[in-house]
């Protein structure tokens, strides 16, 4: 389960972005995981569970957007249908992903102190 690798690198990740805005507390993380990432959303979910466990991300909440896979034609940028062979059928060039291959941290919510 590779998501557990990928969740303890995002608590890190966002540690360190709380500890350089002396965070009080981290309330919510977003993510985007395309659906060609390689990522399964609910074992990420799982593993953000375990992971978050005495660490600043203790109380955070995780959400989760799922991104579809869009594809695009590598010359001319028109959009490729989903299930279509992947090229361009007014031009012929090969198909381009577009979205949904990203693994994304998008937000941090954080509690800073006033200063």
């Amino acid at each position: 389960m590779h998501e557990y690798s990928i969740v303890r690198a995002l608590v890190v990740r966002v540690e360190q972005e709380a500890r350089a805005r002396h965070a009080l507390a981290v309330h919510r993380l977003s993510v985007k995981v395309g659906a060609l990432a390689g990522v399964e959303p609910e074992l990420l979910a799982s593993a953000y569970e375990i992971a978050r466990e005495r660490t600043l991300c203790a109380a955070a909440e995780l959400l989760i957007e799922s991104v579809p896979a869009r594809w695009v034609c590598s010359a001319c940028a028109g959009p490729i249908a989903a299930g279509a062979v992947l090229a361009c059928a007014a031009c012929g060039a090969p198909a381009r992903l577009a979205e949904g291959g990203e693994l994304l941290l998008e937000r941090i919510d954080l509690e800073v102190p006033d200063v």
